[in-house]
């Protein structure tokens, strides 16, 4: 009878993953997830392993500006992608106006979470810009105009980020003044492909 696993070589892939704007070369088992190539490969610990099934939040990047749970992401489905984490966010010294936000209104706790509440936060206000609805956002609104960010509109984009310190009206407040400042959610948007725009 033949063997029915292939041999450990066959298993693996060389690709190119784009992290934080920098081409990363990689040699990695198909069955290895973002996440893992971001925290044990490249050394970027700032996306938490939480629940390991997409249920928490606190693995959460952009991938192409669109945020990701990366725990379930297997990594060599990512080339050509553009994957932001949140050690991305900041342009230098300079913070992103959310890690800003979160200092400022002290928006953690024990801040295992907080990477995946900022990324999500990040990527949520992209989306208003873009003119996403939410479950709450009325039926009659302009789909042409972003929606008013009231906090039960930033507490229900945000459902799918889990804090068990229970921080959640200071992340609330936090995103609240990055909104009312008029910020898009800021770096991580994906790059224009051959034949592409992207949307402002």
């Amino acid at each position: 009878m033949e063997p029915t696993n292939q041999p450990a070589a066959e298993q693996r892939s060389a690709l190119v993953l784009h992290i934080n704007g920098t081409p990363q070369r990689l040699t990695l088992d198909h069955r290895t997830t973002l996440l893992d190539v971001l925290r044990e490969h490249l050394g970027l610990i700032g996306a938490k392993k939480g629940c390991d099934h997409g249920q928490c939040g606190a693995c959460t990047v952009l991938v192409d500006g669109r945020r990701a749970n990366s725990c379930l992401l297997l990594a060599v489905a990512q080339e050509e992608r553009q994957i932001t984490t949140v050690e991305g966010l900041a342009e230098g010294e300079r913070l992103h106006p959310l890690q800003e936000a979160f200092l400022e209104r002290d928006a953690l706790q024990c801040g295992y979470c907080t990477p995946g509440q900022i990324c999500s936060a990040v990527g949520m206000l992209r989306e208003v810009a873009d003119g996403f609805p939410s479950h709450v956002t009325p039926a009659t609104a302009d789909p042409a105009v972003p929606v008013e960010l009231s906090p039960d509109e930033i507490r229900e984009r945000m459902s799918g980020n889990l804090c068990r310190c229970g921080a959640y009206p200071r992340i609330v407040e936090a995103v609240e003044d990055v909104a009312a400042a008029g910020a898009d959610g800021g770096p991580g948007r994906p790059a224009a492909r051959p034949g592409q725009g992207v949307a402002s």
